[in-house]
């Protein structure tokens, strides 16, 4: 099927879309439950609450985004399950309706994507990673504690914010030279290793893992990571250590959290730079898939926000997140992959829920406590 142009892609899409009233339809359509070519997927939670309206509804904001959803499969009428960012970002990753707000910070009692992955698959640590913006609650997304699965099959979490930063720039000059570190880069090292998610409870299972994860943190420090700034800088550097995993550790599963965009509240201003500068990120990381034979063949793509944004400005000229709006309810999930269709807008309701049994299915696994259901006419 031939890509339609700009015009028709922006009318039959994201902003036709509110305007149809459509009923979901909850049948699966897919013609095979696992495609011949996908063996690895990336799930971009695009969170912090993004509207439709400043990304696929306003295609010079993203650029980027737009190039893959040209190229693959749009669902603009996916509805966001729970409106606080903790719980609606974890229900993308569980496939179930998470009852958490926006200041929870416990991990949930439901098992994961990356689990049903690890558990079902008997992938390793190196296989499954999360690449985060920084902050406690996404490091919870990892893994829950369900006793049939647990922290033994969680994803390596790593925080760019909290690892990337001025603090461990001293590192590099212990690096690679013949000596002793001093009392202070070793306590500096230490809490590095401790910025490593799961290694105290069993993620990074082996010591081989843990020293190639760390000899890549170093390296990260000398490529520059900690030196990106500015407004948004956190999801910039999640972006960037994810562009540098695919390359380092070709992970079959990871999964990128970034949240800055929640600067909406205050300055609406701020949340579309911030939006802009992480599709310019999005786009650096397609563009390391696309340039490698073997991921440009075997990757497919998830990108979604957890949430919209109220319809309306509010008295700080921002957006919050309260108004019961589709704005809010509703945002665009978009796909790209080998064995996707192409040029396609889907118009009947999904929800963001129903990604985590998507790729389940996809790789092989069984998301056996998800409430969700595979996402319609994806497959080619």
């Amino acid at each position: 099927m031939a890509a339609p142009d700009r015009r028709a892609f922006l009318r039959d899409g994201a902003l036709g879309a509110a305007a149809l009233g459509l009923a979901p339809s909850r049948a699966p359509t897919w013609r095979r439950f696992q495609g011949p070519k996908t063996r690895r997927v990336l799930v971009v939670a695009f969170a912090g609450g993004v509207r439709t309206r400043e990304t696929l509804g306003a295609a010079g904001n993203v650029p980027n985004l737009m190039r893959i959803a040209e190229q693959g499969v749009v669902f603009p009428r996916t509805r966001a399950t729970n409106l606080g960012h903790f719980g609606a970002t974890l229900s993308i990753f569980t496939g179930i309706s998470e009852a958490r707000g926006i200041r929870d910070n416990i991990r949930g009692t439901d098992p994961t994507l990356f689990e049903y992955l690890r558990k079902d698959l008997g992938w390793t640590s190196s296989d499954v990673w999360v690449s985060t913006s920084g902050g406690a609650q996404e490091a919870n997304i990892s893994h829950g504690l369900h006793p049939e699965y647990g922290p033994k099959y969680g994803a390596n979490t790593l925080d760019g914010d909290g690892i990337f930063n001025a603090e461990f720039k001293g590192i590099l000059d212990a690096y690679g030279r013949p000596r002793e570190m001093g009392a202070q880069e070793l306590a500096l090292l230490e809490k590095m290793r401790a910025s490593i998610g799961g290694t105290a409870k069993g993620a990074l299972n082996d010591v081989d893992s843990v020293a190639r994860v760390e000899r890549f943190l170093l390296d990260e420090l000398r490529r520059g990571t900690q030196d990106l700034k500015g407004l948004g800088a956190a999801d910039a550097k999640a972006f960037r250590v994810a562009r540098n995993l695919l390359a380092v550790f070709r992970p079959r599963f990871l999964a990128v959290v970034v949240r800055e965009a929640d600067q909406a509240h205050g300055s609406f201003n701020n949340y579309v730079q911030i939006v802009k500068r992480n599709d310019e990120m999005l786009g650096e990381l397609w563009a390391a898939v696309q340039s490698d034979p073997e991921l440009a063949d075997s990757t497919a793509l998830f990108v979604l926000p957890e949430f919209g944004r109220d319809a309306d400005l509010n008295s700080r000229r921002g957006l919050d997140h309260g108004d019961g709006s589709d704005d809010l309810n509703y945002v665009s999930l978009v796909c790209w992959g080998p064995d996707f269709r192409r040029g396609v807008n889907v118009q009947e309701e999904v929800r963001t829920v129903d990604v985590c049994p998507t790729v389940c299915a996809m790789l092989g696994a069984d998301a056996r406590y998800s409430r969700g259901q595979r996402l319609p006419r994806l497959m080619a």
